[in-house]
């Protein structure tokens, strides 16, 4: 079965994956031993994140519902249901409140885990939302979509705050900075794109293709060069 998501916990030596399978699974590392195993979705899972202090996860899939668990167990103690098709990605607030959600039926949702209800639904993206992302410590939310642009948005009020443009195809993946001054961007034709967040201004466009750029992350370890620096 196809992997579609692995993430590491933000503290131990933990990782989970999920897929086509329709199940998440917890493995140690190094051993690999699995240690838990989530089953609920009724199709394949797109995503999965871990809240903040690491005891609870998030998932998403293609029966349109995001799923929260209980880590000490394996339970699922919540279920948001809105999307009216699959969905693509999913991410916690910092604060570990709230969760949002990227669909193919060209929205995202902001999910209120206290009042287990639906805060905003963003309205803007004319194609599938394939990703979303809470910038780092504050309120502000990045997605991907098919109709080739990013959007920036106020999680506060649910509106879009800035749109970026320059890929030429359907974008997949997006991401900032752990520092949040820049974002990172891949799309359908292996096209990845850094762009300067506090500008907004594309800097540098990387062509890898004609493979797909699936996912883009940043090497936190890694010191940026002088030029690239706050």
């Amino acid at each position: 079965m196809q992997l579609e998501s692995i993430v590491m916990h933000p503290h131990k030596d933990l990782l989970v994956s999920c897929g086509e399978d329709r199940v998440w699974k917890m493995v140690g590392l190094p051993k690999g031993n699995v240690l838990l195993t989530g089953l609920g979705h009724t199709d394949w899972l797109s995503n999965c994140c871990f809240h903040p202090s690491g005891n609870k996860l998030a998932t998403s899939s293609g029966d349109t519902t995001v799923k929260l668990w209980d880590l000490s167990k394996g339970n699922c103690i919540l279920t948001f249901e809105g999307h009216t098709h699959a969905i693509w990605s999913c991410t916690w607030h910092s604060c570990g409140d709230f969760v949002a959600s990227s669909s193919l039926d060209t929205t995202s949702k902001i999910w209120d885990v206290n009042s287990e209800r639906c805060r905003y639904t963003l309205y803007g993206h004319t194609d599938s939302v394939n990703s979303i992302e809470f910038f780092p410590y504050s309120n502000t939310l990045l997605t991907g979509s098919a109709d080739k642009s990013l959007s920036i948005w106020d999680a506060r009020t649910g509106k879009c705050e800035q749109s970026l443009y320059g890929h030429m195809h359907s974008i997949n993946d997006a991401t900032f900075t752990p520092r949040g001054h820049m974002i990172a961007s891949c799309d359908a034709c292996g096209v990845t794109k850094l762009w300067d967040f506090r500008k907004l201004l594309p800097m540098v466009s990387i062509d890898v293709g004609p493979s797909p750029g699936n996912e883009v992350t940043f090497d936190s370890s890694v010191l940026l060069p002088p030029d690239v620096k706050d």
